[in-house]
């Protein structure tokens, strides 16, 4: 049987072919296609089994990551949406914390609300905190509410009432009622959607599944529909946030679920090769076209994280905690008004992507830089299947950049390509320094198709030692995908304060979450599969404002102790003192439900017989002003031998990336295939 796993990034789609019977790894890529994904997913998987000789009839599973639901959140491509709310808290949206995006950036704004104001009614409904009906809904003004907003040209409605977290009743009774009325509506109710306190944070996540829901469903339909097309008989599974699959049904009811759910796939699939090779803490490091995307794995497991921002609006979903700046080989580089170099975050995308992808581009970016330089082969890549003009990216660095700053064209672009190193190295001390981490404890992980490229200058100017590029990195989302279980999670909020009395509560919370969980992994019922619950609880020193995850093997009664001691060791780690007489509160009670999957063994990656047997050519590569032009052997990763050391500098070449290792480096293959680098200092 063979497993497929896809990633949709915002220029190339990518996919990874596994052989459960430990047959060869089989990679693949194609342009993405933004206008419908799903047609690059159907094209390429029918590419890649054609290829390699694979009959569909073959294939027993197909994982996708992709970020249709970001993007339509970046792009504001969602459905008219309209939200139905408690009496007074109509502009709870619009009144968020009232906190500054940027306080000392006065350029930068606030997102609009993705509902407007006239679209947001209000319901004269009303719970108390404990969830005790006050004041029913009276269903026949809100039958006319729904009505005037489905004649609005509304395509879905968002419920948010204050409460509703403790007892959905009220939310319920109105989605059953927009169901009868407007049958054609796509509805989204807080309780549902995530059933936790702080309505502002609540309200937005159900809004965003609202207003992304009716598109994604439709891209659903017509991937399942293209995917049957090409003989596959298995449904499509989906990658979400926070490390898992899901099935079709369950993210067309909550599509906000997968944000960023291809770049939590490459954290996942980097904590999975870690451990393979003994290493526990890495920095991923995945840089695609349109952003770079950096995590921390520490002993072994990534870092999550229960709310983010997706386009400056809340998402309060459990999630892959992943830094994301807009930095990629698409990144346009410009002078500003003030004459000064800029790189990114705007991108060229797929189309017309670079000026030397002969697309019709006119904007430099980061790739035409790197084609320059001579980094990235002039004449084609993908092994030959994409053919560049260097000419055509030399010519418009210096007309556009060199010639107005008075520099040489090589000056220019290896300008460019400092300010996104520059760009990128902040981003990973963001998520290392900043959190107390010892970068020079951490291994650069590097993937995505631009992420070897730039590693090497990155860990220089991080003080980073090590490097470790994987097989095809450019697919290691895809990878990953293939790397991953089934999951789901559910969360309810407790606000307990913690003792030997109230610790029995928390128990039958869990065990109601337990009974949630059993009964949506026995719908997913997967062959050679495991079941498994894992419990956190969110918790903090009673007064605090904030609070942190605590990870629990189990919810039992007799684990109230366990808890305490791992709570205060949490406390201590995050931020350098616990208090151990202080009373300890437990805001939520999270599950993650998870399914595993028989993932198979696939072949070791063939290696080569010699350094020599593995040299392409070499051709002239520019390091930098100090270094200069050096003539630099060009390789060929598929023949690189595995246990031979080689000095830089060299280029890497295969289907998905290219590896650059700069003259005070050292690399060498190990037995899987993966590339380690070190730095001499």
């Amino acid at each position: 049987m063979y497993r497929i796993g896809v990633d949709v990034g915002g220029t190339f789609t990518d996919f990874v072919m596994v052989d459960t019977e430990g047959g060869p790894t089989a990679f693949h890529k194609v342009p993405s296609t933004p206008d419908d994904p799903s047609r690059a997913i159907a094209s390429g998987i029918v590419e890649m089994l054609e290829l390699n000789a694979v009959s569909p009839d073959d294939v027993g599973y197909v994982g996708h990551g992709t970020t249709v639901a970001t993007n339509m959140v970046i792009e504001r491509r969602g459905v008219p949406t309209g939200l139905l709310t408690t009496r007074g808290f109509r502009d709870v949206l619009a009144i968020g914390r009232q906190t500054r995006p940027s306080l000392f950036d006065w350029s930068v704004r606030k997102p609009e609300e993705l509902v407007e104001r006239h679209r947001r009614v209000e319901v004269e409904e009303r719970l108390d905190k404990t969830g005790t009906p006050l004041t029913a809904p009276d269903l026949e003004a809100v039958e006319t509410l729904v009505v005037q907003l489905r004649d609005s040209g509304v395509k879905a409605i968002a419920v948010g009432f204050l409460h509703s977290y403790r007892n959905p009743a009220h939310e319920r009774a109105v989605r059953d009622l927009i169901a009868r009325v407007a049958p054609d509506l796509y509805v989204s109710i807080s309780s549902e959607v995530v059933a936790e306190f702080r309505e502002y944070e609540r309200f937005s996540t159900t809004v965003l599944n609202a207003y992304v829901g009716p598109r994604t469903q439709k891209y659903l339909h017509r991937l399942r529909e293209k995917i049957a097309a090409c003989g596959i008989r298995v449904e499509p599974l989906t990658f979400h946030s926070n490390g898992g699959l899901l099935p079709v049904q369950t993210v067309e009811e909550l599509p906000v679920l997968t944000c960023l759910s291809g770049p939590a796939a490459g954290v996942i699939g980097s904590a999975r090769i870690g451990a393979e090779i003994g290493e526990s803490e890495i920095i991923t490091f995945d840089v695609g076209g349109t952003s770079t995307d950096v995590s921390l794995i520490t002993g072994g497991r990534a870092q999550f994280t229960s709310s983010r921002l997706v386009a400056g609006h809340p998402v309060r979903m459990p999630m892959v905690d992943i830094h994301v700046i807009g930095a990629g080989g698409g990144s346009i580089a410009r002078l500003d008004d003030a004459g000064a170099l800029k790189v990114g975050p705007m991108s060229a995308g797929a189309m017309p992507g670079p000026i030397s992808y002969l697309r019709g581009g006119t904007e430099i970016t980061l790739t035409d830089a790197n084609i320059v330089l001579g980094r990235l082969n002039p004449v084609a890549l993908l092994e030959g299947r994409m053919k560049v003009d260097r000419g055509l990216a030399y010519a418009a660095i210096r007309s556009q950049i060199a010639d107005p700053l008075g520099l040489s064209v090589e000056e220019a672009a290896y300008g460019i390509v400092s300010i996104a190193t520059a760009n990128m190295s902040r981003a990973i001390r963001s998520v290392s320094i900043e959190h107390g981490h010892d970068l020079g404890a951490f291994t650069l992980f590097a993937f995505g198709g631009a992420g070897p490229l730039h590693a090497a200058d990155v860990a220089e100017e991080c003080g980073l030692d090590k490097i470790v590029v994987p097989q095809e990195p450019g697919t290691l989302c895809a990878r990953g995908v293939l790397l991953s279980d089934l999951s789901r999670d559910y969360v309810r909020t407790a606000l307990i304060r913690v003792n030997s009395e109230s610790w029995a509560d928390l128990v039958a919370l869990g065990a109601e979450l337990s009974e949630a969980g059993r009964a949506w992994l026995a719908t997913e019922a997967i062959p050679h599969s495991g079941q498994e619950l894992l419990f956190t609880l969110d918790a903090r020193y009673r007064g605090q404002s904030h609070y942190i995850p605590v990870p629990l093997d189990d919810l039992r009664s007799d684990l109230l102790d366990d808890f305490v001691g791992r709570f205060h060791r949490a406390h201590a780690d995050q931020f350098g003192y616990s208090l151990d007489g202080r009373d300890i509160e437990v805001v939520n009670v999270r599950l993650k439900a998870v399914c595993h999957v028989r993932k198979g063994e696939s072949a070791a990656p063939a290696t080569g017989t010699s350094l020599d047997a593995a040299r392409i050519e070499t051709r002239q590569v520019y390091f930098g002003p100090d270094r200069g032009w050096v003539e630099t052997p060009i390789y060929r990763r598929a023949l690189l031998p595995a246990g031979i050391p080689f000095a830089g500098p060299a280029i890497v070449e295969e289907m998905s990336g290219t590896t650059v290792i700069l003259p005070s480096q050292r690399a060498e293959v190990d037995g899987l295939g993966n590339i380690h680098i070190a730095l001499e200092r």
